[in-house]
């Protein structure tokens, strides 16, 4: 059964998204969160393997929310990013699993070496790694 939000409002200042439902639960998703976890195609690919790890997103902000028939909203970013539709039942699925959610992107992240933080657009990053022991 799909659970659709009595209320959804957004707190531009605090960069969240608060979605309350019929039961009195409310959830506050940040918008690095959503963004980081945003269904488009772009983030998602179309199968597990294409996914694309999302870096550089802590400091996003969602700039509009529009309502997409009676099944979904669409968050608009201020890194331009607008194509994820964001199903009632997704979005759901991320209120519940956010702790869990977000301990598996701050894992995949270091496993890829990668970081929250949006370097500045002339910034070279050299990564260093140890030399393998001669065998």
């Amino acid at each position: 059964m799909t659970s659709i939000p009595q209320d959804i409002q957004l707190h531009k200042k605090s960069a969240t998204l608060e979605l309350s439902y019929a039961e009195g639960k409310k959830f506050q998703l940040s918008a690095e969160f959503l963004r980081v976890h945003s269904p488009s195609a772009e983030v998602r690919g179309h199968s597990k393997s294409q996914e694309v790890l999302q870096t550089g997103k802590k400091d996003v902000k969602i700039i509009d929310v529009e309502i997409v028939g009676n099944y979904a909203i669409k968050l608009v970013f201020d890194d331009r990013h607008d194509s994820g539709i964001y199903s009632w039942d997704y979005l759901r699925n991320l209120c519940i699993n956010t702790d869990k959610l977000w301990q598996q992107y701050l894992q995949k992240l270091k496993a890829a070496h990668a970081s929250r933080i949006d370097l500045p657009a002339d910034t070279q990053v050299i990564k260093m790694y140890p030399l393998e022991p001669e065998k």
